[in-house]
């Protein structure tokens, strides 16, 4: 009987290890010879995964560095015209400035620009670079307005949306190798992602959360938040660039009146429209 058994379990045995020994042949041939185009190997699946969690977990510096180079594209290529009033440039960098501070990302080191455009528009890429039009600071009442969409954009950055974009990017197109996602593919996704604006609702709508929270926490009105969405909800004709891609303005704005205190909203800072006129009179 034990020697019926033993026989037995050295038969399992010698199964198993043929068995084993198939996938490792398997293994072998998949690695040797490429598949048809219908398939991916497995090998192949395994390095897409490893450059897509290098891609998401890049370095604050690597962050920072990358997006100097984008900004230096946007620049350069003129998608971007950056305007010389240097007025009105300080006035956004110190408003921007007192919102880095406050935000969850505060040692990032944050860069904020005009941009010669008359367009009702914001937008951010990587690193800690903000551009804001001209014409959305016209048509902002007072700095509260203003300072909620600089938070806004602020939001995206402590969110790394940009990055998160950019990976789905890189995947979509193919641009990542053996070797990782190449700096310039990098560059020119990141300059198509800052004027695209693909943000998801669910970007959007973290980007106006976190938004909100430190609008608050620089000392200034949320209802100035709340105000500007409901301008531009109303605005005839076209839709401005700034919601072009973005949910539904009504729904953000039921998100955050979730959110704020009608006893509170006024209590702040930058509702003064007078003092923000002459602040902005020089493009006015």
């Amino acid at each position: 009987m034990l020697k019926h058994f033993s026989k037995f379990l050295w038969y399992s045995h010698r199964r198993w290890l043929y068995v084993l020994l198939s996938l490792v042949c398997c293994v072998s041939i998949a690695i040797a010879k490429p598949l048809p185009s219908y398939g991916v190997p497995w090998i192949e699946l395994f390095i897409r995964g490893a450059q897509i969690y290098q891609l998401s977990n890049i370095s604050e510096t690597q962050e920072s560095q990358l997006g100097q180079e984008i900004n230096q594209q946007l620049i350069s290529s003129g998608r971007a015209p950056i305007s010389s009033n240097q007025t009105i440039t300080n006035y956004i960098n110190e408003i921007g400035q007192r919102l880095a501070k406050t935000s969850e990302r505060p040692k990032l080191k944050y860069t904020f620009q005009v941009v010669n455009d008359n367009g009702i528009n914001a937008f951010a890429t990587m690193g800690g670079y903000v551009y804001v039009n001209l014409g959305l600071i016209k048509k902002a009442s007072n700095e509260a307005e203003l300072a909620s969409v600089i938070g806004h954009e602020i939001g995206h950055i402590v969110g790394r949306h940009a990055i998160q974009q950019m990976r789905q990017q890189a995947i979509s197109q193919g641009v990542l190798t053996a070797a990782g996602l190449n700096r310039s593919a990098a560059v020119q996704i990141g300059v198509e992602l800052a004027l695209s604006r693909p943000n998801s609702r669910e970007d959007e709508l973290e980007a106006d959360q976190l938004g909100l929270v430190n609008l608050k926490k620089a000392g200034y009105a949320p209802s100035g938040m709340i105000s500007f969405m409901e301008k531009l909800l109303q605005k005839g004709g076209s839709v401005p660039n700034i919601l072009s891609t973005h949910p539904a303005t009504s729904d953000r704005i039921k998100a955050l009146d979730a959110k704020v205190d009608p006893q509170t909203a006024n209590v702040g800072m930058g509702l003064d429209s007078q003092a923000y006129k002459n602040r902005i009179s020089s493009i006015l």
